[in-house]
């Protein structure tokens, strides 16, 4: 594949002999994600299983055998975007992985876990005020940066929000999201505080150009368990892809409407609702009554006004052109005081996880995972893993079992997410 020959002349190349993995991070829809060793360096290799993609393909009619091409394009889409960034809140591409049977990337590793494992452990599953403050101003950083670059991210929530050894979030799973125009989302469309007169805003809603995203097929959105989103961008793109994870997805990309970097805004203020209250604003009984929620219901901000209740009220503005914007949210009270180019050089986070391996001895004691046989059972049906290694458990150690063999993690439960690829 064109693709692929192009992977192994751009990025650096891994190899499975000298990889050692050491445990399993999770699951996805067509992969996993290991805890691995490279030389001197611990990494997160995240390894998606061909032989599921050309299943999955080979089950399509002729017309729809551009399926595959989607499968993989969101790979590549992947890749690319994991290689443009370059920012302490995002995961870098420490290289990649190819062979026969599995397509594998490495990034950076998190220690501390998700922040909804976080939110979890708190004494009543919700956050203070103040840290909520400073994680949502971490968001706000990492998304306008992301915006910066044309990226809409298409899937913020607290599982793909994990919490870096120094305290500090890092969010991750980008294969969901979609590059637009390097038009800077500064001069995107936005009523609510544009200054523009109405002429101007006539002229240019007539100039854009509205075309579907073609980076996920909508078969594959469906199948996926509304995984994902997509896009507007004023005078170059629109996308109406019906994609997203199910509580976090935004009015506009169920009306399928058309949606920009707002979506993203939207989420955001569920996640911020999440944090405050211990569970999200439109959650149902069902898909069907969640989306009615998300349509037609208001927010229950139970408690008394504050800035931060005020914040979500703004960001979850059913209409996306008057709700708040980048801006709007950095100048906001309840952000009143931040130093907003100082946040991530702050040393004492709200919460640094404690050390989980002893680099120099405990992964020496590892007898390390055959990634490809892991692979190939969990996603071939291949009966591979039965039971838990305990050999595979460091001795000065105290990790939770279930990092190192995960049980049921090929029947996992039909309620659960992990559409994390």
């Amino acid at each position: 594949m064109v693709e692929e020959e192009k992977m192994k002349e751009e990025f650096p190349l891994l190899d499975l002999e000298t990889l050692k993995a050491v445990s399993v991070l999770g699951r996805g829809a067509k992969g996993i994600a290991f805890l691995v060793r490279n030389e001197e360096e611990t990494l997160a290799l995240k390894v998606i299983s061909k032989a599921l993609i050309e299943k999955k393909k080979n089950k399509k009619s002729d017309d729809e055998k551009e399926e595959k091409f989607d499968h993989y394009k969101r790979i590549w889409i992947e890749r690319d975007v994991l290689n443009l960034f370059n920012h302490p809140l995002l995961p870098k591409l420490r290289g990649f992985l190819d062979t026969d049977e599995i397509i594998g990337f490495a990034m950076d590793y998190c220690s501390g876990g998700d922040l909804n494992a976080l939110r979890k452990k708190q004494t009543e599953k919700m956050f203070s005020d103040d840290v909520i403050r400073f994680y949502a101003a971490e968001l706000v950083l990492v998304l306008e940066y992301l915006h910066g670059l044309g990226i809409i991210y298409r899937d913020l929530k607290p599982e793909n929000i994990l919490i870096q050894e120094n305290g500090h979030l890092m969010i991750v799973d980008f294969d969901l999201s979609t590059k637009l125009s390097s038009k800077s989302p500064s001069n995107q469309l936005n009523k609510s505080k544009s200054s523009e007169t109405t002429a101007k805003r006539k002229k240019r809603s007539m100039s854009r150009l509205w075309l579907c995203d073609s980076a996920i097929s909508q078969v594959d959105s469906v199948e996926t368990s509304v995984h994902s989103r997509t896009v507007l961008v004023e005078s170059v793109e629109k996308s109406n892809s019906f994609v997203g994870t199910e509580e976090y997805v935004a009015p506009e990309i169920i009306t399928g409407k058309g949606h920009d970097f707002g979506v993203d805004w939207w989420s955001l203020g569920v996640v911020l609702y999440e944090m405050l209250y211990g569970k999200t604003p439109f959650r149902g009984i069902n898909r069907k009554e969640t989306f009615y929620r998300i349509l037609s219901k208001s927010p229950e901000l139970v408690g008394e006004q504050t800035d931060l209740r005020d914040l979500i009220k703004r960001l979850l503005e059913k209409d996306p052109e008057k709700r708040i914007s980048v801006e709007e949210i950095k100048g906001h009270d309840y952000f009143k005081g931040v130093i907003w180019d100082s946040i991530i050089q702050i040393s004492r986070a709200p919460y640094i996880p404690p050390m989980k391996w002893d680099y120099e001895n405990d992964l020496e004691e590892i007898q390390g995972i055959d990634v490809q046989l892991m692979v190939k059972g969990i996603f071939e049906g291949e009966n591979v893993i039965k039971k838990k290694d305990n050999n595979n458990i460091p001795k000065h150690n105290s990790i939770d079992n279930k990092s190192v063999w995960v049980e049921g993690l090929k029947n996992p439960p039909k309620d659960a997410d992990f559409l994390i690829f």
